[in-house]
């Protein structure tokens, strides 16, 4: 099982803003968040960066954060944040086993995968006591 506390995510606020977005518009039947508070946050989240309706097709809610503005950002997370804890949801969880990769990365990606990989590195694995003998 899989949890985000909405209010220490552990993540930076874009990776959170984009987490729950994806959470939101994923279909998975295991999120414990309803239907229609999963349309709210998408569609309120879509009013901060797009002057357009909301899409309809499934395939067509994602956001798009790249001409947004740190203060951009911050309205998102405090969106979020604030639709949950109306509806009564500290944190989301649900099952489901990460996915592998659909598509690889486009060359011109992986500069900035190699700069985040570095700045958030894969935690070193944790050793129990009997592996400190």
């Amino acid at each position: 099982m899989q949890s985000l506390n909405i209010q220490r995510p552990g993540m930076p606020d874009l990776q959170f803003v984009l987490v729950v977005s994806a959470l939101c518009t994923s279909g998975l039947d295991t999120l414990n968040v309803p239907e229609d508070l999963r349309r709210r946050v998408f569609d309120a989240c879509w009013a901060l960066v797009s002057t357009d309706p909301p899409p309809t097709t499934p395939q067509e809610r994602v956001l798009d954060v790249r001409s947004g503005t740190e203060l951009t950002l911050d309205a998102l997370v405090s969106t979020i944040r604030q639709l949950f804890a109306e509806a009564g949801i500290s944190t989301l969880t649900w099952d489901h086993a990460p996915s592998d990769p659909t598509r690889p990365s486009s060359p011109a990606a992986e500069p900035l995968i190699d700069r985040l990989q570095k700045l958030y590195p894969d935690p070193p694995p944790t050793s129990g006591p009997a592996d400190r003998n």
